[in-house]
């Protein structure tokens, strides 16, 4: 991989893979910032990440597939749509042979989103008080 270079870095992240890879990395992309427009765009563990009240989610791209990174409640509130894939507490692998599940990415964000708007608002009540 190249040193992410001034400009985007999210942009120069996307340009380091081959064309094909950079469709499905843009496609992600798009989902998220439709579903969380209000969402700040960073690189965070060398990956794009977006960040709306705390982390939202991740994503990167490999050899051989697209890891996503929703956290361990996203994870778990999919379980059962994400059974097929290989995955861990906090991860999941989209084989990039397959057809990338843009819809149940966009329901995972979708709880990601509430989820940590939930929690900023419970924060900002205990501060409060």
């Amino acid at each position: 991989m190249t040193k992410i270079e001034d400009g985007n870095p999210v942009d120069a992240y996307i340009r380091q893979f081959p064309a094909d890879v950079q469709v499905i990395l843009q496609e992600i992309r798009q989902v998220i910032r439709e579903v969380a427009p209000e969402a700040d765009e960073k690189i965070s563990y060398q990956m794009p990440t977006f960040f709306l009240d705390g982390n939202l989610v991740h994503f990167a791209a490999y050899k051989n597939h697209i890891g996503f990174y929703p956290g361990p409640s996203g994870i778990e509130k999919f379980k059962k749509e994400l059974s097929i894939y290989k995955g861990a507490k906090g991860s999941v692998q989209f084989p990039l042979h397959e057809p990338i599940p843009f819809d149940l990415i966009r329901k995972i964000v979708t709880f990601r989103v509430a989820e940590n708007q939930a929690k900023a608002k419970n924060k900002q009540k205990k501060s409060e008080i």
